[in-house]
């Protein structure tokens, strides 16, 4: 599905079939190829310094397109939610016991599917143009592919997600005659920042594939 621009500013969330979500409910969605802005790394986000250099990079490249897209092509927007990719090597350090020291990551902001590369190297270029930026060759522009997935809403902690994703994976995806096939998937619809935990509202996404397949 490609997003059409209307007259104004086009907020993805209220667009793109992939931000809608319900607390309780799993529903079986096919995501359609998107391109992101990315930045891999490891280690606990809460603590780790490459995730909080990676946030300060990733932020002011994608407000930078933004601008771009609004001046060159006349096409403005909402920046989207962060999202994140989040797996490890063994998915229950992720999953049940939350060792967060063995969790791997990709930070990510979803680019409009009308921004092509060059309109990204010019935002890169003038994200970096004030003050050094660390982590700016980090940002790489990419397309994720994810296809069929099942995706709920959680509201509250991230720290309380244990038993929603023990569902998905043991329950919904196995009863669904699926299995899983790509990195779990996290869209942050609040900002930690301004919203208390109980209130986070976090989409939960996980890739799959027919268990036969």
């Amino acid at each position: 599905m490609s997003e059409q621009a209307p007259a104004g500013k086009v907020d993805f969330k209220r667009t793109l079939d992939g931000y809608r979500a319900r607390a309780g409910e799993f529903r079986v969605i096919d995501v359609p190829e998107h391109r992101y802005l990315m930045i891999d790394g490891h280690g606990d986000p809460n603590t780790s310094p490459d995730y909080a250099r990676a946030l300060e990079a990733l932020y002011p490249v994608a407000y930078k397109l933004k601008f771009a897209s609004a001046r060159q092509l006349g096409r403005d927007y909402v920046v989207p939610p962060l999202e994140g990719l989040w797996w490890a090597d063994d998915m229950r350090a992720f999953t049940s016991r939350r060792d967060k020291s063995r969790w791997h990551w990709t930070t990510m902001v979803l680019a409009p599917d009308w921004i092509e590369r060059d309109l990204f190297d010019l935002a890169v270029a003038q994200a970096g143009a004030g003050a050094p930026l660390d982590g700016l060759d980090d940002v790489r522009f990419e397309t994720l592919a994810e296809g069929t997935c099942v995706q709920t809403l959680h509201l509250g902690s991230y720290d309380d997600e244990a038993e929603v994703l023990r569902r998905l994976h043991e329950q919904v995806i196995p009863d669904a005659g699926l299995r899983l096939s790509g990195r779990h998937h996290e869209i942050y619809l609040s900002d930690p920042r301004r919203v208390a935990p109980e209130r986070l509202r976090t989409i939960l996404r996980q890739p799959v594939v027919p268990l036969a397949g």
